[in-house]
């Protein structure tokens, strides 16, 4: 082992154009089409041969090309423009100035395991990783204060490449960091900066990078340095590789090195977003802080859960880590007196006592205001899969509300349709995508446009298509002819299907395969035949995943669905780009309810391909009949042989008698009229809902500003509200089994009018506690006569079930305490107005404190018993 310093060298940039070199540091590039320009007019098989990386592109440009461009007039003018429209960006007035003036200077810290935002940082595997690169765009363009955090990976995620015999290989190529758009932190004298954390028997330090993203700056933790020994400098090789030590050593320095670095920094953020619960043992950093520095643990404990948000991703158990007892004693044991925490007390924070282990997503569920999952249907299967974590709660109570996702417009939209939309929209359409005025206007482009447009983007899209094809058939040594015979595939007069994402056997690439006849008609059908692109990757350690990749492989090379049927490989974000731009119809097939929001589909409906999918994840909220097309059943199914048979039935059924027939139908100019309408209503209804400018801003909403004055709050004078509050905690607890609904009385309920009062009488018994600190409410709501599964079995939930079923649509109105009884009980009396139907009342007691970031913060009921 020697030491050794790194120096790049590139051509010198000419005066003229020297700030080139500040625009490939900043990712704002990546969504300015005029700043991608600039670099494609240098050299534009040298930008497509370094995959649009810019760093890369700024090393291997000859210096001749660079004198030569700074003497063009036409690049100059392009230049200047691009520099002002960067300078005028990362100065202006933003949203969040004008929505939170008194919150400019309070940063959200944002933790994510990956950051997709551009493909040339290949260190993301999917989905998680897109929508945390779109979540930071659009945090840049409204102005947030905002910083995230991540790992740097040596390997990334890894290279896909396919074999001859259709069999996924991963390879892992080894990043060079000095050429991406990524720069090194630094002290002040221009040392680096290493930050240190500590492993069982010897401590990891940290280089620090930082991507800029427009306004906000993404840290990447990098244990890859010399004073690391080899063992620890692997551990940021692999995103989601290795084994359980593996990935408990990433997720310690993800969140207790992530804290570290912004201290190191001197960023103090007042918001914590834990991005998935890779990044949880932020919360255990934050903790130790705060005792260490004299806050009593219970109250440290408060004021850590006061500023954090929690988002959720995934129904899948597999998303979920989890770690033993004796691994978390190995890791975490020496932090156990820093934090004055007896091991049952720590393991108390992420245990799950059912399946006996510490769970990542507990343990940010138990230390976060707030939790949301990430669209409204996985908001309601993440209540259901912790509901047990609860007892005694409704469901729809549960504390886990839901933002659903989005995407970042000018990331995904086609350069094309955006200069398409210059000319039809009014002219601020970029700032304001989320308003549904703004799409209306699509109704006013000419269908020949609309068309013609879509039409150079699929013919664009199937060149990239037969490239690919082409070199994994040259890389396997493949015979002359085989080669040859890619450059008749695809073509772009036919429906053309696109199926591109991560291999996980729920998503179903093979749903399809289900029935081969019937597949083999619709691709060779002489008249509206069908032709389907398929692209992605399986995990490697995913067997199943793997095998469903190479059955897709071997259809491709069977009749009749050669050159109609084809596998790309190597999906990664440029290729995800051309496919949702080009492709006809964006097919998604996964078993419900196990998608939890997924974003491909707004991403190809923004550029008006047709989202087809099962009524899972966001496309529920979004679908209206009108503007794409639903498969598959909203029921629940017992068997997953049965959901797959019956959804691939509706697909088939729905892809003969509806979609074929409205794509081939043409009037004498060769337009399908009827579906270039479908295209324009798509346009309309999902754009200005399903972007990351809504959703952020409902982030900002409901959680970032909520939760930063909380920590603000929580904060002040030395801790004393996390103090009361965890004081106020301890009591409940210790208090609760004596809390009771001893009696109800209700008026005469066999026959109300609508609008009647309805007068409800409670004798409420409370121990120890005083009637501050609880509130006494009537709970309705419409009585379901399906009975819920489970709860009904809930210690203190069975008020809530009768023979007919349970309540839903729950309301509830506050009882005013009327006096002390002789036997030291309390009355309370209320009046319940109730909607008109079958209605279902009780009467509960639960704890309430001003302090709460929502009423069940602490899960405590205590609810009436028959009456």
């Amino acid at each position: 082992m020697y030491f050794i310093r790194t120096v790049t060298v590139g051509p010198r940039l000419p005066e003229k154009i020297s700030r080139l070199g500040e625009l490939a540091r900043n990712l704002w590039f990546s969504w300015n089409q005029h700043a991608q320009e600039l670099f494609r007019r240098i050299n534009s098989s040298l930008w497509e041969e370094v995959k649009h990386n810019p760093i890369c592109f700024l090393l291997n440009v000859s210096q001749e090309q660079l004198e030569k461009v700074a003497k063009s007039e036409s690049f100059l003018l392009l230049y200047n423009q691009v520099m002002e429209d960067l300078d005028r960006y990362m100065t202006s007035e933003t949203w969040f100035n004008r929505q939170y003036p008194g919150h400019n200077n309070h940063v959200v810290a944002y933790f994510s395991a990956e950051f997709g935002v551009h493909e040339s940082h290949p260190t993301y595997s999917g989905g998680l990783g897109l929508l945390a690169g779109d979540h930071c765009k659009s945090a840049s363009d409204l102005g947030l204060p905002f910083a995230g955090v991540g790992l740097l990976y040596k390997n990334g995620y890894f290279t896909q490449r396919l074999n001859r015999e259709g069999w996924q290989e991963a390879h892992y190529p080894s990043l060079n960091f000095h050429q991406m758009p990524i720069t090194p932190v630094t002290h002040p004298d221009g040392s680096t900066l290493y930050v240190p954390v500590e492993l069982p028997g010897r401590t990891v330090y940290l280089k620090i990078w930082k991507m800029q993203v427009g306004r906000v700056p993404i840290y990447l933790l990098d244990a890859d340095v010399t004073r690391n020994n080899m063992t620890d400098r692997a551990l940021t090789g692999q995103l989601y590789g290795g084994d359980r030590e593996t990935r408990i050593c990433q997720e310690i320095l993800l969140g207790i090195g992530g804290v570290r670095v912004l201290r190191a920094l001197n960023i103090h953020p007042l918001a914590w977003h834990i991005n998935e619960g890779h990044a949880a043992f932020l919360l255990i950093e934050r903790i130790r802080e705060l005792v260490q520095a004299g806050v009593p643990v219970n109250a440290a404990v408060e004021a850590v859960r006061a500023g954090t948000l929690f988002t959720t991703h995934t129904p899948v158990p597999a998303g979920h880590d989890v770690f033993s007892a004796e691994m978390i004693d190995k890791y975490f044991n020496h932090l156990y007196s820093q934090l004055n925490m007896q091991r049952e007390e720590f393991l108390a924070l992420g245990w799950d006592d059912e399946q006996k282990v510490f769970n990542m997503t507990l343990l940010a569920l138990r230390l976060s205001s707030y939790c949301n999952g990430v669209s409204k249907l996985h908001g309601q299967v993440t209540r259901q899969m912790f509901r047990r974590f609860y007892p005694g709660i409704p469901m729809e109570e549960i504390p886990i509300s839901s933002i659903t996702n989005g995407v970042h417009i000018g990331s995904w939209l086609a350069p094309e349709l955006q200069e398409l939309f210059d000319r039809y929209l009014e002219a601020d359409w970029r700032q304001n995508c989320c308003h549904q005025q703004t799409w209306e206007q699509v109704s006013a482009i000419p269908a020949e446009e609309l068309w013609e447009i879509h039409c150079r983007l699929k013919e664009k899209m199937i060149r990239i298509a037969r490239d690919n094809l082409r070199g994994q058939r040259l890389r396997n040594l493949e015979p002359a002819l085989r080669i040859r015979e890619v450059e008749q595939y695809l073509d772009p007069r036919i429906l053309t299907i696109g199926f591109a994402r991560r291999f996980a056997t729920y998503k179903r690439a093979g749903l399809l395969l289900r029935d081969r006849e019937r597949l083999a008609r619709l691709v060779s059908d002489p008249v509206r035949p069908v032709q389907i692109i398929f692209a992605g990757k399986a995990h490697p350690a995913d067997r199943l995943g793997q095998e469903i990749i190479k059955q897709i492989y071997e259809l491709t090379n069977q009749e009749p669905f050669k050159g109609r049927v084809v596998l790309l490989e190597d999906y990664d974000i440029a290729l995800a780009r051309s496919l949702l731009q080009g492709v006809d119809v964006w097919l998604n097939t996964p078993r419900r309810p196990l998608e939890a929001s997924g974003t491909s589909g707004q991403k190809a409906a923004v550029n008006g391909v047709i989202h087809c999918s099962i009524l899972d994840g966001w496309w529920p909220e979004a679908y209206n009949g009108e503007n794409g097309f639903a498969m598959g059943e909203t029921r629940e199914y017992h068997d997953e042989e049965t959901q797959d048979r019956d959804d691939a039935y509706s697909l088939f059924a729905l892809l003969e008698e509806t979609i074929i027939p409205m794509y081939y139908d043409r009037d004498q100019k060769g337009i399908p009229r009827a579906w270039v309408e479908l295209m324009k209503r798509s346009l309309q209804t999902i754009p200005p809902l399903f972007n990351t400018e809504r959703m952020v801003k409902e982030y900002c909403q409901r959680f970032y500003v909520p939760a930063i004055e909380r920590n603000l709050h929580f904060s002040r004078n030395n801790y004393e509200p996390a103090r009361h509050l965890a004081a106020f905690k301890e009591k409940l607890k210790g208090s609760w089994t004596q809390v009771a609904v001893k009696s109800v009385k209700a008026g005469d309920t066999r026959d109300m009018g609508a609008g009647e009062p309805l007068p409800v009488e409670a004798v409420v018994q409370l121990g120890s506690l005083s009637p501050e600190d609880v509130t006494v409410e009537i709970v309705y709501g419409r009585v379901d006569g399906k009975p819920s599964s489970g709860f009904d079995h809930m210690p203190g939930a069975f008020c809530m079930i009768n023979s007919n079923g349970h309540l839903c649509n729950i309301n509830k109105t506050t009882m005013t305490m009327e006096g002390q009884t002789p036997e030291g009980t309390y009355l309370y009396r209320g009046n319940l107005i109730l909607p008109q139907g079958t209605v279902g009342f009780t009467v509960r007691v639960r704890p309430v404190n001003g302090d709460f970031a929502h009423i069940f913060e602490l899960p405590l009921v205590a609810w009436a018993p028959h009456f």
